[in-house]
């Protein structure tokens, strides 16, 4: 994670959009009486998008904590992906 003032960032635009999408850095900018702002890549924020659809239901939570359950207690099967 990278940060910067607005004058810093503003100077420096491309350099720091190309660390976003090429190297998946994140660009805290601060501003002034502290209203920073973050700069990711669209891909970064489809995927948090996604993450809170997900975890925004019960149903979708519940099937995550049993599969996390029953890698705890061993309840699993490794798989070969070659084998598929």
């Amino acid at each position: 994670m990278i940060t910067t003032t607005y004058t810093d960032f503003r100077k420096n635009l491309k350099g720091f959009l190309d660390r976003v999408t090429d190297d998946a850095d994140s660009v805290i900018i601060n501003r002034p009486e502290g209203k920073a702002v973050v700069i990711i890549s669209l891909e970064e924020y489809e995927s948090l998008k996604e993450t809170r659809y997900i975890l925004s239901s019960k149903r979708m939570r519940d099937i995550i904590q049993k599969g996390e359950d029953d890698i705890r207690a061993g309840n699993f099967k490794m798989i070969d992906p070659d084998e598929l």
